[in-house]
C-alpha cells in the first residue's frame, strides 16, 4: 500500500483529500505546516502532495529541506500557473504541479501515474550506456561518464533515461511529458523544456558536448 503525505495548511482540504485517498487504497499522512511535515518524513512516504501557499515556512522552501531526504514524487498543489513559477517549482526540487481548483479524479490519475512510474524505475536492472562512455544504471538512477558519476534529480533522470531509451526518435514536449508522467493532456509540458535545458547543462559539463539534440518545429531526440 502505497503512503500519499498531504501537507496544506487548510485542514478541511488535507482531511478530505486524506479521505479521499484512503478510499482509493492508499495510505495518508497529514500535515498542516512544515515543522509537522518534517516530522513525518521517517515514515518514508511514497509521494507527497506539497502546497506552495503556506504561513511561514512556504512549499518550496519546505521542498527544498525535505528534497535532501527524500527521493519520492513531490507534486506541487498550487494557484499559480505562470511559467517562472514553474521553473522555481522545479528547482526546488518539485516534480510535478496540480493547479487549484483541481477534480479529486485528476488528482488521483496523476497520483497513481507518479506512483507508477516510480515503480517500473525501481524495478529495472538494466545498464544503458553510450559509445563514448555514458553510462546510466537505471535500477539505481546513476549516471557516469567515464568513473566521473553525474548527478541529477529525479525528474531530470526519467527525462533522460526515456530520451535514451529511445534514443534517434523525435518527440515533442507534449508527446515525452505524457510518457513520463503517464497522462494524457492533463499535465503541463511546459516542465519538459527546463527539464532537458537542466540537463543539457549537466552533460555538457562533464561530458563536453550535447547528447540531446532539438529539432527546430517539432521536439527532441537523443543523438549518440
Amino acid at each position: 500500500m502505497a503512503r500519499i503525505m498531504i501537507v496544506d495548511d487548510e485542514t478541511m482540504l488535507t482531511d478530505l483529500l486524506s479521505q479521499h485517498l484512503q478510499d482509493c487504497g492508499y495510505e495518508t499522512l497529514t500535515a498542516n505546516d512544515a515543522p509537522a511535515a518534517l516530522k513525518l518524513l521517517p515514515r518514508n512516504p511514497d509521494l507527497i502532495l506539497l502546497d506552495i501557499n503556506m504561513p511561514g515556512t512556504d512549499g518550496l522552501e519546505l521542498c527544498r529541506t525535505i528534497r535532501s531526504h527524500v527521493s519520492c514524487p513531490i507534486l506541487f498543489l498550487t494557484a499559480r500557473i505562470t511559467e517562472q513559477d514553474k521553473v522555481i517549482g522545479l528547482d526546488y526540487g518539485g516534480d510535478d504541479y496540480i493547479t487549484k481548483p483541481f477534480s479529486l479524479k485528476e488528482l488521483t490519475a496523476r497520483i497513481a501515474a507518479h506512483l507508477r512510474r516510480d515503480q517500473r524505475t525501481l524495478t529495472r536492472s538494466s545498464v544503458l550506456t553510450t559509445p563514448d562512455g555514458l553510462v546510466v544504471n537505471l535500477s539505481e538512477r546513476r549516471v557516469f561518464y567515464r568513473d566521473q558519476e553525474i548527478l541529477f534529480s529525479r525528474r531530470e533522470f526519467i527525462v533522460l533515461e526515456f530520451l535514451l531509451t529511445n534514443r534517434g526518435r523525435v518527440f515533442d514536449r507534449e508527446r515525452i511529458y505524457e510518457c513520463v508522467w503517464g497522462l494524457e493532456a492533463e499535465g503541463d509540458s511546459g516542465v519538459i523544456k527546463e527539464h532537458i535545458r537542466k540537463i543539457r547543462v549537466k552533460l555538457r559539463e562533464v561530458c563536453e558536448r550535447d547528447y540531446i539534440e532539438t529539432i527546430w518545429g517539432v521536439g527532441y531526440k537523443w543523438a549518440d
